[in-house]
């Protein structure tokens, strides 16, 4: 089939990947125009523009598609079905009605359940113990199109998002191929979503990064492992008040004030039982383990976070 495909971060390559090596013709690639990043602030590609580029696909990065003229240039690729993974531009119904077969989106949640932009954090933030990787039929509500295929994952209760983000993107990358699989043969088939069960997956905020030990344990470990790798929880630690994030944690035996250091093996206690930190990283170091962390940062018993 004759496609479109619009996505930015590296959540959408596999997709991409996977819809090449099934033999579809890609007309375009649409992604986010590259951003200032770094010390230099020099300008940096999305990871799907670098993909592209590389497998020498035309690639386009308006900054809006709300304009006649994008819309008409949108229409003139003549595409089947416009493919869309997290790109990040709202699609105005005269893109969402150019492709002949529509426009179908891979969204990380089990629909309805989170809806919007941080569905892979908020799902493991709320304790889910599982999601999906859904296929839908776009329309102009955030998420609301029927359903067309969907790929059940299950949450460990110690998987981080970073995770679940990889086993994601894998998941739809292989459901979106069987998708446009079954509209060439005219098999597609999407139910309207329910009304029941809607939830509203909200951009993370720095404003809730910050971890606080007066929660109980589990709500701490959810909190943690649902910002890792990024943002990253953090917590302040040192005569300075260092931030540093915390990548990994365990529910752990212990009891006391809330944020104090209750052993060698860096188990802090919770407003309800505790947590074992196991993976920390200082401002501009590497990740690593506790006891690597704690021979260049000492936190002794007793110590208050």
């Amino acid at each position: 089939m004759r496609l479109v495909f619009m996505g930015t971060p590296d959540f959408a390559v596999p997709t991409l990947s996977a819809l090449m090596a099934a033999g579809h013709q890609v007309a375009a690639v649409y992604t986010r125009a590259p951003r200032s990043a770094g010390r230099g602030m020099g300008e940096r590609k999305s990871p799907v523009h670098a993909y592209a580029e590389a497998a020498r696909l035309p690639v386009l990065t308006p900054r809006s598609l709300r304009d006649t003229a994008e819309q008409d240039a949108f229409a003139g690729h003549a595409a089947d079905v416009a493919v869309v993974v997290a790109y990040g531009l709202i699609l105005p119904p005269p893109v969402l009605e150019a492709p002949r077969n529509g426009c179908l989106n891979l969204h990380a949640s089990a629909l309805p359940r989170w809806r919007g932009a941080a569905p892979i954090q908020r799902a493991v933030m709320a304790g889910d113990a599982a999601t999906a990787a859904s296929i839908m039929r776009m329309e102009e509500g955030l998420d609301t199109g029927p359903v067309c295929l969907a790929g059940p994952v299950s949450i460990g209760p110690d998987m981080t998002a970073g995770e679940l983000h990889d086993v994601l993107a894998e998941r739809g990358a292989a459901l979106m191929v069987q998708a446009l699989g079954e509209i060439e043969r005219g098999a597609l088939a999407c139910v309207p979503q329910p009304d029941q069960g809607a939830t509203y997956a909200a951009k993370i905020d720095k404003s809730e990064t910050g971890i606080d030990f007066t929660r109980p344990a589990g709500e701490v470990h959810n909190h943690v492992r649902g910002l890792s790798p990024f943002p990253g929880a953090w917590l302040a630690a040192g005569e300075k008040g260092e931030r540093i994030k915390v990548l990994r944690t365990r529910v752990a035996p212990g009891s006391g004030a809330p944020g104090t250091v209750l052993d060698a093996a860096l188990t802090v206690a919770c407003g309800e039982g505790a947590v074992q930190l196991l993976e920390l990283q200082r401002g501009g170091k590497r990740p690593m383990p506790a006891a690597e962390f704690l021979r260049g940062f000492p936190l002794s018993p007793g110590t208050s976070l």
